[in-house]
């Protein structure tokens, strides 16, 4: 089950070859594994995108509303939150490659999230010092809550971040293990794999979005937490059901990734006085040809002046594998503004909405934060299309398996996004003209009128550049990473949102106090009628421009480690 069992298997028509059961037995083709397995993993995947949304995307409202915080600060704290949930990750995979393996860290880190979400519906529980004067958080009422209930609410929260660690790292790459890339058609439903996986969450996020927001929002918070917690725990049952058709990797018998990756910076470190002509020398002497680019690791294939005394160099193998994840810093480098940028929308955006006019009909009145399920709609609906309508155009043009290259589609979404930063700051100019022409401005209770409605082209384009960007990223980082640290590749990928989120905290903080002095209003004031939102879209679409040209520049640089990537 955890596939410590080194035993070699011959690869036959019936078996695949590196993969066991849960027995350790060789894993039979028609018994294990494909999407039978997958969508197993998939169930899973849902219900944590469903408890993950269910808290993320109302977050703001619970932090501005029961707990009185102001909106920068609720923002930063939404903000850091989200970067801690998607840079612990890196640890979780760690564990999951060198100790536990995939299936066991998904099975405790989704033990550890259900209590995360238990402590969480218990701290919306607890009755706050000022209850009786809390109004709803649609009315705009501040609470004052308890150090008790505040204490236990951030650290419900940040169990929640620890359970994710080893669940979103592991999950999606055991998903991905069920198929075998070394056979024509499940290579095939592997590329697919990635699209539908994708599919699923945003299906899952939807849900979130749109039911629970409104149980949090209209019925009650406890519940609202609550209900994501018994969704959790009926989907690990579920994932406990499908082990006998799992298949599990085989762990390698040589060292680990880490010390051969690691051994090679060392020793490449070590050797920084070796000179060119020595490397030169010894790639001869082997036979080996001189590959281009990251010269200094090629330090690594020789001792110190040539000798071999202490035995401390590395093979051609291990320095080529230290340079595979060395060329993934500038994409996931250039990456990050996407990642600042996919932030606004559980927060800003959120806010936007709570302002304008939201009604439908005479009664009923959508939830601010439901709105980010246009997201996942959008999502829903151009995945199918990419996948049945584009992929086949563009491969019948191009001859590539998937169409395109992964590179080439995350590079759509980049520039896709950048133009939704561009509408998303256009319609904020809108929003502050109509509250200035209604006499609006001081007052931040009475509903804009404008339709929220305006809102839905940025929630759009968010969707549609998440199927080129997101996806992309996802499998470029399982793909393009050494086959036993795909679970770091998982977190790698991550941690662009992570790192995104960070950022995302610390520019939203720095503009607000650079931006609030001489009595002026800062950006992000509570009173957004006084703030200038469309300034910071405005910004952030200049810097997605950047961050755009950047990654297609080295993007043209970059080598594929395998060719059906390309």
């Amino acid at each position: 089950m955890s596939g410590t069992d080194t035993t070699r298997l011959l690869p036959t028509s019936d078996t695949v070859e590196g993969a066991v059961d849960y027995k350790n037995r060789p894993a039979l083709r028609v018994s294990h594994g494909g999407w039978r397995s997958a969508l197993f993993i998939v169930g899973v995947e849902v219900a944590e995108r469903i408890a993950y949304y269910g808290i993320a995307s109302n977050l703001i409202s619970y932090l501005t509303g029961p707990l009185g915080q102001s909106t920068a600060a609720a923002a930063a704290n939404v903000n850091t939150w989200a970067g801690v949930t998607s840079l612990l990750p890196l640890a979780g995979a760690l564990v999951a490659d060198s100790f536990l393996g995939r299936y066991r860290t998904i099975v405790v880190a989704s033990l550890i999230y259900i209590l995360g979400l238990a402590f969480l519906s218990l701290s919306a529980l607890l009755p706050s010092l000022d209850s009786l004067n809390c109004g709803t958080t649609m009315e705009r009422k501040l609470c004052h809550s308890s150090h008790v209930q505040v204490i236990l609410f951030f650290f419900a929260l940040y169990l929640v971040a620890i359970g994710q660690s080893g669940h979103k790292p592991c999950v999606q790459a055991f998903g991905a293990d069920q198929f075998d890339g070394q056979d024509p058609e499940e290579l095939k439903a592997k590329s697919s794999f990635f699209n539908w996986w994708y599919f699923s969450m945003c299906l899952g996020a939807a849900t979130a979005v749109s039911a629970l927001n409104y149980i949090q929002d209209y019925l009650n918070w406890a519940l609202g937490f609550g209900v994501p917690c018994i969704i959790m725990f009926i989907a690990l049952v579920i994932f406990l059901l499908g082990t006998r058709t799992y298949r599990y990797m085989i762990k390698s018998e040589e060292r680990s990734p880490f010390v051969r990756i690691g051994g090679v910076f060392a020793t490449a470190a070590r050797n920084w006085r070796t000179s060119a002509s020595a490397i030169v020398a010894e790639q001869d002497a082997n036979g080996i040809l001189p590959r281009r680019g990251l010269r200094f690791l090629d330090k690594a294939l020789v001792a110190p002046d040539g000798s071999k005394k202490d035995g401390r160099i590395c093979s051609m193998e291990d320095v080529e594998e230290a340079k595979s994840v060395v060329r993934l810093f500038p994409i996931w480098a250039t990456c990050l503004v996407y990642a600042i940028v996919f932030a606004q929308s559980s927060t800003f955006f959120t806010k936007q909405g709570v302002t304008m006019d939201r009604s439908i009909g005479s009664s009923f009145s959508i939830p601010a934060a439901s709105l980010q399920s246009f997201i996942s709609i959008f999502i829903v609906i151009f995945i199918p299309i990419y996948d049945r309508l584009l992929v086949p155009f563009s491969r019948s043009i191009t001859g590539k398996p998937a169409g395109i290259s992964i590179l080439q589609r995350i590079g759509i979404g980049l520039f896709i996004s950048t133009l939704a930063m561009v509408i998303a700051a256009v319609v904020e100019s809108k929003r502050l003209e109509v509250a200035l022409e209604h006499g609006l401005i001081d007052l931040p209770h009475v509903t804009v009128p404008m339709s929220v409605w305006w809102l839905i082209p940025q929630y759009a384009l968010f969707g549609i550049s998440d199927v080129f960007t997101m996806v992309g990223l996802q499998e470029f980082f399982y793909d393009q990473v050494p086959s036993e640290l795909r679970s770091i590749g998982a977190s790698l990928y991550l941690s662009i949102f992570g790192v995104g989120s960070l950022l995302s905290s610390f520019l939203v903080s720095s503009l607000d106090k650079a931006t609030n002095v001489d009595g002026q209003d800062s950006w992000f004031a509570n009173n957004l009628n006084r703030a200038h939102l469309d300034y910071f879209y405005w910004l952030l679409a200049a810097l997605s421009a950047l961050g755009f040209a950047l990654f297609a520049y080295f993007s043209g640089f970059y080598v594929y480690t395998r060719k059906n990537a390309i």
